[in-house]
């Protein structure tokens, strides 16, 4: 992956030419990456970018590496989006490479997105990424901590917070590598999970959809203050492939 990397070329190119040689920049370049990798850092992190719903996006170390469970949340807003083609303004708090909310402009080119992120590095990458993909007119990128300036309703919310309780945090490899700001989620891994359930009332139309991951084994503690803080909505939980609840699904009935 590094040497495809460096020269611009397939993985089936680079195992099929074993007589290429490389000249001294591509030689140096090489082997500064596999010393930041055989260091520890993550393999998206030395290679600046890493796949996420079919689309290659551009990461850094001041956001989260894109993960396979946070496709769920993209999987259902697309099935929401197409059985309410009217429905088409959205909401992405916490919106680090912007890989979530791009690939939904990208899906929809009549949607319009706010992205929210408390990170100005984070968001200086979800618009460079919007850039990438064409779609940044339709891309509203504000630095705040989740919704607190943010006014007016939305159709559709989507969230992936920090989850990981602090105390855990020291005994994560992740944490070594990835920002803690966009890990931490406070004493039970919770709290900003909690914040952002008690303004959804505030921000979601009648018949929206709000959409928020979850760490794995806490989705029955989250619907419970999701019950407890939102009226007259219906709630589900959505597993991952490995049968985890993943994600939570709040379809709002009435103001």
């Amino acid at each position: 992956m590094l040497l495809a990397n460096i020269l611009g070329k397939t993985h089936t190119w680079i195992m099929t030419h074993p007589e290429a040689e490389l000249n001294f920049r591509e030689k140096e370049d090489y082997f500064h990456s596999l010393s930041r990798y055989k260091s520890g850092e993550p393999l998206p992190y030395v290679l600046g970018w890493w796949e996420f719903f079919g689309r290659r996006f551009n990461i850094n170390e001041s956001v989260l590496i894109p993960r396979p469970e946070t496709e769920h949340i993209v999987e259902h807003a697309i099935r929401f989006l197409l059985a309410n083609p009217s429905k088409r303004s959205a909401l992405d708090i916490g919106t680090g490479s912007g890989c979530i909310a791009v690939t939904l402009l990208d899906e929809f080119e009549d949607l319009q997105i706010t992205a929210t992120d408390i990170s100005y590095s984070a968001l200086k990458l979800a618009r460079d990424n919007a850039v990438k993909f064409g779609v940044e007119s339709r891309l509203r990128l504000s630095q705040m901590d989740l919704t607190i300036a943010i006014t007016g309703l939305f159709d559709l919310i989507f969230a992936n917070l920090p989850y990981i309780p602090t105390a855990s945090l020291e005994n994560l490899k992740v944490a070594r590598n990835e920002p803690l700001i966009a890990l931490n989620g406070g004493e039970d891994g919770l709290s900003l999970i909690k914040q952002l359930l008690k303004d959804i009332p505030r921000l979601l139309v009648p018949e929206g959809c709000a959409l928020l991951e979850l760490e794995a084994g806490t989705g029955e503690r989250v619907l419970e203050v999701a019950r407890a803080d939102i009226a007259k909505a219906d709630f589900r939980l959505i597993q991952d492939l490995a049968g985890h609840d993943r994600v939570l699904a709040i379809e709002y009935d009435e103001s």
